[in-house]
């Protein structure tokens, strides 16, 4: 069957030509030959010219994720085992060797694998596959990244799918979870920054385990010594253990969710770290005014909250949440202290969100220095122009009173 070639509208194309990975519904003017969703197409501009190849969904409106930018290059095996390949060395070279026990191995669109992550938890692998396309080489990418890292050693001892994200829906595909390949016991234990972690990555959040933040818990271990800290959205345990390995006097842990408080707290047993971090399960927006209202300050107050947005639509509220967080977290840090906090959503820019902390500040009657910016860690890159892969942005303050 001969391959479908997709043409773009004039002026169109401008994500993709500036170094983008998507070509949307809206953008294209027409398709000649046959082919099933999932299927690689050509895309060419409206003039002809070659724009790559990329697999094609009638029912997203992210309506082709490109493969590659090349004229000639085919997609076959030979070109996943690259791709495969280079995102493995990628890691080795920007993640020290120690790090490379857990991390993210491949990152979708930044690593030119367009809706695939694929987590590495110790021995264990966990693949979130989110488009049609990229489901078809799934198997084989997982046999391929097998393969290339037991020759540097790594051993694979099982694979888990967390394909259960509410936005393959969108791409005409059912949520789905379950092993590739044999059973394993898939409560993995994990070593990252000293601090002993058990990761469940059948029941965790995403993959189970958030390893964006692993150089920015790092950051926080030196704020922290004989400090009291405050941990909002603890999640599990992440931030806080890090204050208590960094020598914290005592670290308080907070989140909605008991599964997560119940997690956190083992991880704080599995550290030897019981007596000086403890756990709450709480709404964090209504137990900070509670604090502040009794008198309680903290030297550290660590804001690390879901993504208040996940559309573009939502951005306005969201920016009131944000607001709100950080001048109730600004109101616990004593004069001097710190406030570490953060965005997870792309939708947020770095702009944006430094604006509202800024509103939050003079909302608290507070006065910031910046200590430092960090995004997230370099096992999920930033693509340029794919705004997708720069969501995570964490900035840490100290905080003077102007009273």
């Amino acid at each position: 069957m001969s391959e479908a070639v997709v043409v773009l509208k004039k002026g169109e194309g401008r994500t993709l030509k500036s170094g983008g990975a998507w070509v949307f519904d809206n953008e294209i003017a027409s398709i000649t030959g046959s082919y099933e969703n999932g299927d690689i197409v050509l895309v060419n501009d409206f003039d002809g010219y070659v724009m790559g190849r990329g697999f094609i969904n009638d029912n997203s409106k992210i309506r082709i994720r490109m493969m590659t930018r090349k004229k000639d290059q085919i997609i076959d095996d030979e070109f996943i085992r690259m791709r495969v390949k280079n995102a493995w060395e990628y890691r080795k070279s920007v993640l020290l060797e120690k790090d490379l026990n857990s991390c993210r191995v491949i990152f979708g669109e930044a690593d030119f694998l367009p809706g695939l992550v694929i987590d590495k938890y110790a021995d264990v692998l966990v693949v979130e596959s989110l488009a049609l396309g990229i489901d078809r080489f799934k198997e084989k990418i997982v046999s391929m990244l097998k393969e290339i890292m037991a020759e540097d050693g790594f051993n694979i001892k099982g694979v888990y799918e967390r394909s259960d994200a509410p936005v393959r829906k969108k791409e005409g595909m059912f949520p789905h979870k379950g092993f590739i390949g044999e059973e394993f016991d898939t409560n993995v234990e994990i070593i990252e920054n000293g601090v002993h972690y058990m990761v469940d990555v059948v029941n965790g959040q995403k993959t189970g385990f958030f390893l964006d933040q692993k150089y920015n818990r790092l950051s926080i271990q030196r704020l922290c010594k004989g400090k009291r800290v405050l941990d909002c959205f603890t999640h599990m345990g992440t931030f806080a253990l890090n204050a208590g390995i960094g020598g914290a006097a005592e670290v308080t842990g907070l989140d909605i969710s008991a599964f997560a408080v119940a997690q956190a707290t083992e991880n704080a047993k599995l550290n030897g770290l019981s007596e000086t971090v403890k756990f709450k399960e709480a709404n964090v927006l209504d137990e900070l005014p509670k604090l502040a209202a009794a008198g309680e300050q903290y030297d550290v107050v660590i804001l690390d909250p879901p993504a208040f947005t996940k559309s573009r639509e939502a951005t306005k509220n969201a920016m009131k949440g944000y607001r709100e967080i950080n001048i109730k977290g600004l109101k616990l840090v004593k004069d001097g202290g710190y406030l570490a906090t953060c965005s997870c959503s792309h939708f947020m820019t770095q702009d944006l969100f430094v604006k509202i902390i800024g509103q939050a500040a003079t909302a608290a009657h507070k006065r910031l220095r910046q200590v430092e910016f960090r995004t997230q860690a370099p096992d999920h890159p930033i693509l340029w122009a794919a705004d997708e892969s720069y969501y995570l942005k964490f900035l840490v303050f100290q905080v003077v009173d102007e009273k």
